[in-house]
Order: C-alpha cells, then structure tokens, then sequence
C-alpha cells in the first residue's frame, strides 16, 4: 500500500496533464505586473556554483540589499540561499533580517553520505545563521522501498535543526528531486513522507540534474498538500527549484498553487521559488525592457 492511499490520494495523470493545458492557455492573459512583482518576493535568490567565494556571495546580497533604491516598487527577495559555509556571509551582509539565510545543507545535491555528516553540516549551518535548510531526500533509501529510513533523516535533520536553533524558528525544506523519481506515484509518495516527518515546505529539485522542476510534478506536489492539510490542519509549503527562469515560468507556477491550494498559499511563507536568473526576467518584464541587476 502506497503512502498517499492514508491520505486518499492517486495521481490521476490523464486528469493533471488536463488541467495543465488549460493553464498553460491561460498564462497570457494572467501574466501582469502585480503578480510578477508578488513571485519576485517569493524568491530564494540562488548561487551554488563550485566557483562560488565569500566576495562573489557578498556581491549578490548587496545586489539584493539595492533593490529599493534601484527598484522601489518591488519587493525584496523572500531569502538568499547559498551553501553553507557561506552562512555567515548572508547573515553579515543583509539588510534586514526579513531577508532570510537559506543554507542548502546535508550533503546538498546527492544526499550520498552517513546521516551523521549530514547531520553536523545541517547543524554548523544553523548555529552560523541559517533562517531556513534545504535538505535532500534520500533516494538511496527511498529508490530502494525503505521509506522507513528516509523519513527517519529527515525527522533526525528536524530534531537537529530544532536543537542547534535553540527557541529560533528555522525552516526545513526537503528536496524530492522530482527527475529522478520514477513517477507521479511515487512523486506523491514522497511528499507525503517529508510531510509526515517535518517538513515545513516540499521543494522540487537540487537544479542539478538533468530534469529539475515541471509544471507536472508542481502539479502531484500541490494536491499532496491540499490532502495534508485537509487531513491535519498543518499547511505545508510548496518551492519549484531548477528551470524556473523565465516570467512565465514564475506565472505557470503561481497559478498551479492558486488553482490547487488559493490565495491562502500565496505568500513567502508557504510559497517560495528557487531561482538564480528569475530576478532579472520578472525585473525586464515589468520593466519592459531588459534589465540586469543581478
């Protein structure tokens, strides 16, 4: 028995691939600027590059730290995610607290490791300042039916984050990587499973492998947390990550979550994009020129 069947829950994927074609028609006539500028506050502004250095992290979050003056009719972006060991750089370097550290941690991308490196880095991450952790499932349990062993981490990553934040609210977001799990099934599955073991938000992708975020797997994401909810009363986050790179990509999304959870999701709380070159587009097309901020 699959574990989205406590929750009453088959994808139908004949009945998704539907009701995908008809937001896909409809994202002309949805895109405006209010609603690209409401995404540009969901953003987790991205660098996880190998090149990455505390001068190049601090550069993009003065870049973020401008954007009232440069653009004052936009929002700040809702965090600044980087690799861990650069933690402390956001947390110096950002203007306000409101702009949130997120830290991807446990041996962000492949989660290949023992639990208990993941487990200090997610915790040296924490006490260096990270507001929110994106960790990634363990697929090598999960691909292999031991589900038990892959909420087992991801209830260990909690219970870390909890204690090394010492009474501050930290956020856990737990990666599915979505292209690598072999079907709608199984993409429901493990939403469930990060769910029930303490994730606060469900994300797509690392945004490193070949097939990241689809409007297909936002789609089996979305109505897992619906179910949830309704089930639980607990509201869980949803966050694509990973090809989200142009307006209409932002739009595709925002409409899923509107259509599947309402305006209730609709804000930096429950609903976040994992983004590195997002920013700019949403900017050129209010803008309506091509802007590069970033």
């Amino acid at each position: 028995m699959s574990i989205s069947s406590n929750y009453g829950y088959t994808p139908n994927d004949e009945a998704i691939a539907h009701k995908l074609e008809q937001i896909a028609a409809s994202l002309e006539e949805l895109a405006s600027p209010e609603i690209y500028k409401a995404c540009f506050g969901l953003m987790d502004q991205t660098t996880l590059s190998s090149d990455d250095t505390p001068a190049s992290v601090k550069a993009m979050v003065e870049k973020v730290n401008a954007l009232p003056k440069a653009f004052p009719e936009f929002p700040l972006p809702a965090s600044c995610c980087v690799y861990p060991n650069f933690a402390s750089v956001v947390a110096a370097t950002r203007c306000t607290p409101e702009l949130h550290v997120t830290c991807v941690a446990g041996c962000f991308p492949s989660s290949q490791s023992y639990l208990e490196v993941k487990l200090h880095e997610i915790e040296l991450a924490v006490r260096n300042g990270a507001d929110e952790i994106d960790i990634v499932l363990a697929l090598n349990s999960f691909l292999a039916g031991d589900y038990a062993a892959a909420g087992n981490e991801i209830k260990a990553s909690r219970e870390c984050i909890d204690k090394a934040a010492a009474g501050r609210k930290v956020v856990l977001k737990v990666i599915l990587e979505t292209g690598l799990l072999p079907s709608t099934q199984a993409i429901a599955d493990a939403s469930f499973l990060a769910m029930e073991n303490g994730a606060d938000f469900i994300k797509t992708s690392t945004g490193k492998v070949k097939v990241n975020a689809t409007p297909t797997a936002a789609y089996v994401m979305c109505e897992c947390i619906k179910k949830y909810y309704e089930k639980t009363g607990h509201k869980v986050g949803f966050k694509p990550a990973g090809g989200v790179s142009s307006a209409l990509d932002a739009v595709c999304y925002w409409s899923i979550v509107s259509s599947i959870l309402g305006p209730e999701w609709l804000n930096k709380d429950l609903f976040r994009f994992g983004v590195s070159s997002l920013a700019n587009k949403l900017l050129s097309a209010v803008e309506q020129k091509t802007v590069a901020h970033f």
